[in-house]
Order: C-alpha cells, then structure tokens, then sequence
C-alpha cells in the first residue's frame, strides 16, 4: 500500500555540521554536498535520501543508554567483520560505548555523542 510520502532525508542535531558530516562520510563513503552554509552539511547516501547535519546552539548530546538527554534515534551500519570496522571507526574518532548490549553488533559514539552501530551484515 502506497504510503502518503516518501523520506527524502533524515537531519542530526551537532555543533559543527561540516566536520560531523566528514565523519559520517568517511564512516560510509556517502559523498559530501559542497555548501557554503556553516549551519547545514549534508550527504548522498546514494539511495534517494539525505544524511544531514544541522548546527545547533547549545548542543547536549545524547547519555546513551542513559535517559537524562535520550538518544531519541541512532544509525545503524553493517560491516562484513566486526573487529575491522571497529578499528575503523575509532581511527576516525568515534569511541566505543561502555554498555554493549549484543553480540551481533557494537555501540559506538560519533564525536559530537550520537550513538551508532556497527552490525554484523
């Protein structure tokens, strides 16, 4: 059933769109929309939608698992191997969550405190 529309984009909340979106890009190798708006940043997933970051004053970012700034939402990748992608993604700054609560991914922090994973593809 045809639904009333299509996701066209999903946008995260960061303190510096541009260097969370370079993160991001390295993580997935999505490429980077050239803007020249400091407060906007976006990627081509290459599947009909956007990856965005906007700049927010005043940034909290998510205590995961904790609820006092809740996650609200997180981003999942999958990787051939679990081990590799978790060297990748920390030489890119991302840091390992404490609270790992599966085997079949990892938990990750993205450098402004997003939570994301890894999961075994």
């Amino acid at each position: 059933m045809p639904g009333i529309a299509t996701l066209s984009g999903v946008a995260l909340d960061c303190p510096d769109p541009m260097s969370l979106a370079r993160f991001y890009s390295e993580l997935s190798g999505w490429s980077l929309h050239d803007r020249s708006d400091e407060s906007w940043a976006q990627l081509d997933t290459g599947g009909g939608w956007t990856l965005a970051f906007q700049q927010v004053t005043d940034y909290r970012p998510p205590a995961w698992p904790g609820q006092d700034v809740p996650q609200q939402f997180h981003l999942d990748f999958d990787v051939d191997d679990l081990d590799a992608g978790e060297a990748k993604v920390l030489a890119l700054g991302a840091t390992k969550a404490e609270h790992q609560p599966g085997t079949t991914f990892r938990v990750f922090i993205d450098p402004v405190g997003h939570p994301f994973c890894l999961c075994q593809g």
